[in-house]
């Protein structure tokens, strides 16, 4: 069914745009508010409809000419379509109406979203995929059948699990990392290398992922799904055209998932991390170095990084004096940001290998007040630990999505500190859980980050300041 003249009004969830149909809610992709379109559904749901742009009738004065040849099928930068102040305008919007809608809070103040230094190769970390289901172009399908070639190095095309774009370019990531996926892809190609099959299992190639760093470092990671012949002649090709790859790894991955945190990543050639710098949050502080390894979780906007740890510790107020838990440390990187301003820092972590990078960072950079802990912030924050440790007066936490769990807000609130810095990078589970620290705690200041350019996502940054 299609319906003519729909009118987009806004930008809503998962990057879609929204429009309104006999009043009820249209979600459509690849549009901008201000567009009028016609709109083909292609799923009804109770409550709304999704649908897909088939005529446009107006162009949005919100819109620009996208950069990339694959927007409107790879589903990495939705908002790519619209100019970027704009989407820092949406991105903004996000966040108030996350924290009045579901926070229920009255006129937050929330200070002007802070914009990424860079809006084109500002990642740090890709990862592609190889398969046999190469999602096929109209001209593809004009081809004789069985002739067209099926094989893809890139990204999964939204909603469908088995189907891949292949990626010519990509603007995520600065070179050569266009580079080295191009000659991936062409190695196998030519050496009759078998992609990965999703649906039945088999192949040999699975992912290819490559990281890298401000301060030079460049990792890649080949997945494959067994021990074969083919292996290291690729790694030896791949390592020996790139000589700037300071990191190569290879995983064999048998299982039928993609995880590869529980597998064994093998050394190929190179140091086994690479190293991001941080310059000092104040002046007369030290920089701090950051040891990256293949399983490490690092801030994929190294850029703006730098500006989410400077604003987390500046509303912090450091007065030098003070014990801070930092809960979802990760690989400690706040924690070792903030601890040379304070008296000690203790993280808290659910991963075992984040928590071993957190300890060497703090090792390398000669911090010696930081100390962690692996396990879930709800079952290690008991009344023992904290008697232990000490009573935090500052507790930094940066949840993941799904946000904090409702025993950690309510052990915060029992623990009572005088400030807590929410760091999220989900503005809506973040709002839930300040709807309940507002029992006891006031919504001092926000400060949006963006750290994903083209995207709907934003990062918030939330002071609390205990009530009196």
């Amino acid at each position: 069914m299609i319906y003519e003249n729909v009118e987009i009004i806004d930008a809503g969830a998962e990057g879609m745009a929204v429009g309104k149909i006999n009043d009820k809610v249209v979600f459509v992709p690849f549009v901008v508010p201000g567009d009028v379109i016609d709109v083909q559904i292609t799923r009804k749901k109770k409550k709304f409809l999704e649908g897909k742009a088939v005529h446009f009738h107006h162009y949005s004065p919100k819109r620009v000419e996208p950069h990339c040849s694959h927007f409107g099928l790879c589903g990495g930068c939705r908002w790519q379509g619209m100019k970027y102040e704009e989407q820092l305008y949406y991105k903004q919007k996000q966040v108030y109406e996350s924290l009045t809608r579901i926070g229920r809070l009255e006129n937050p103040v929330i200070s002007p979203i802070l914009p990424s230094p860079k809006t084109r190769y500002y990642r740090n970390k890709l990862d592609y995929t190889f398969s046999n289901h190469r999602w096929l172009t109209d001209e593809d399908r004009n081809v004789e059948p069985g002739t067209a070639n099926t094989n893809a190095l890139g990204f999964h095309v939204p909603q469908f699990f088995d189907k891949v774009v292949d990626i010519l370019e990509c603007f995520h990531m600065k070179d050569p990392s266009n580079a080295i996926r191009t000659e991936a892809r062409k190695y196998a190609m030519e050496h009759h290398l078998t992609f990965y099959d999703v649906r039945t299992w088999q192949g040999f190639l699975r992912n290819l992922i490559i990281r890298n760093t401000e301060a030079g470092g460049l990792m890649v990671i080949l997945v494959v799904r067994s021990m074969e012949d083919h292996l290291v002649p690729m790694l030896e090709h791949l390592s020996g055209l790139f000589p700037e790859i300071t990191s190569f790894f290879y995983v064999i991955n048998p299982k039928q998932n993609d995880t590869i945190y529980d597998l064994e990543f093998h050394l190929f050639k190179g140091e086994p991390y690479i190293t991001e710098r941080m310059p000092a949050f104040k002046p007369g502080g030290k920089e701090v170095e950051f040891r990256i390894g293949p399983a490490s979780f690092f801030q994929t906007n190294s850029f703006q990084a730098i500006n989410l740890y400077k604003i987390t510790a500046e509303l912090a107020m450091f007065k030098g004096d003070e014990l801070v838990y930092d809960l979802y440390t990760g690989t400690g990187t706040i924690a070792n940001f903030v601890a040379p301003y304070v008296k000690k820092v203790v993280g808290i972590e659910s991963v075992a290998a984040a928590i071993a990078d957190a300890e060497i960072n703090s090792a390398i950079n000669k911090i010696p007040n930081t100390i962690f802990f692996t396990g879930e912030a709800e079952k290690i924050l008991t009344p023992e630990f904290i008697a232990g440790q000490g009573k935090p007066q500052i507790i930094i936490t940066d949840p993941p999505r799904n946000g904090m769990h409702e025993r950690v807000v309510r052990t915060i609130m029992d623990v009572g500190p005088e400030k807590i810095v929410y760091v999220s990078c989900n503005p809506a589970t973040q709002a839930r859980d300040i709807a309940l620290l507002t029992e006891q705690y006031l919504l001092e200041t926000c400060q949006p980050v963006d750290m994903f350019p083209h995207t709907q996502h934003v990062e918030n940054i939330a002071l609390l300041i205990r009530r009196d």
